[in-house]
């Protein structure tokens, strides 16, 4: 048999499958976009963008249903239980995928088993800011005066193996500085303490800190990532300030249930790819803080794995406990 009839007879086994016909069909209803956090939250707004930009592009309505509770592993539960038909999608942030299985005893789910990667959507730094009337001018500043109130600062973060919260103790281990952590429901909550004077720093989401940092009432000293980035470009990063090779950036990424087929999640993952890179979306997102990505599932895949060795080594040197 020659090569060409094989690869016709191969092709028209496939097209005669009942999931491959499925699939050259899709879609062909309303997607479910799970968001895992609450309406109005930073990966509510991106995933409504990328919504908005997404059902036309498949020509069916994409509905962004917020599934918040529990650090966001409730609604990454109900996706990764969700059937694999390619009409259920998750949008989520790295701490489901990342932090949680390294810091929960009881996870309804794993990520890597129960949850097909499908593209990274976009990545931000986060940005620590202190109370501005500490006296502290930059970052030097900071770390010589948490030294001498050894023990006596506090600082915030969105909960126990939350991105505010891990960022802060690999600061913490990294320069030998001793302070108490406070966790928080949210950040509207970590900027309350601070400006009551509960808390003296934290890490925190651009799109909220900036907010206060230009009404004055917090002083931001630098960012997360490797380097500057275009939404902040007046901010140092870390590594420019005595930091190398500090990197805590947070991430939003689409991922699908397992199983889905792979001609579905190649479409999804080529769709969010051109819209992710498009000038429009990229204007959108910066105006958010964030910096556009759009990567193929094995790249979303290998980010997962680094993120997560990353991660595990700064939690067994912090001695942070699992819960």
């Amino acid at each position: 048999m020659n090569m060409q009839r094989r690869d016709l007879i191969i092709a028209a086994g496939l097209a005669a499958s009942p999931w491959f016909a499925r699939a050259a069909a899709w879609p062909s209803q309303p997607l479910r976009l799970i968001v895992p956090f609450p309406a109005g939250s930073s990966p509510d707004i991106v995933a409504r963008l990328l919504a908005e930009s997404l059902a036309p592009a498949l020509g069916q309505p994409v509905v962004v249903d917020n599934k918040p509770g529990a650090g966001g592993n409730l609604g990454t539960a109900v996706a990764a239980k969700s059937p694999p038909d390619g009409n259920t999608w998750l949008f989520t942030i790295q701490g489901p995928l990342v932090t949680a299985p390294l810091l929960s005893k009881r996870l309804p789910y794993d990520p890597v088993r129960d949850l097909a990667p499908v593209c990274l959507v976009a990545t931000s730094p986060n940005v620590l800011v202190v109370d501005p009337h500490l006296g502290v001018d930059n970052l030097a500043d900071f770390v010589r005066l948490a030294k001498q109130n050894h023990g006596a600062w506090n600082y915030g973060s969105v909960g126990n193996g939350s991105a505010s919260h891990l960022a802060m103790e690999w600061f913490r281990t990294r320069t030998g500085i001793d302070l108490v952590h406070v966790p928080y429901a949210g950040f509207p909550q970590v900027v309350n303490a601070i400006l009551g004077g509960q808390v003296q720093a934290g890490f925190m989401v651009p799109g909220l800190a900036m907010a206060q940092v230009r009404a004055g009432k917090l002083r931001a000293l630098g960012v997360t990532s490797l380097g500057r980035v275009a939404s902040l470009p007046d901010l140092p990063a870390l590594t420019e300030l005595g930091h190398p090779g500090f990197e805590a950036i947070s991430w939003q990424a689409v991922l699908a249930p397992a199983g889905t087929p792979a001609p579905v999640i190649d479409r999804m993952s080529r769709e969010l790819i051109r819209i992710i890179k498009g000038n429009d979306f990229r204007t959108k997102l910066l105006a958010q803080y964030f910096t556009a990505a759009g990567t193929t599932p094995d790249a979303l895949k290998g980010l997962i794995v680094t993120e997560r060795d990353r991660w595990a080594k700064v939690i067994r040197a912090a001695g942070v406990q699992p819960e």
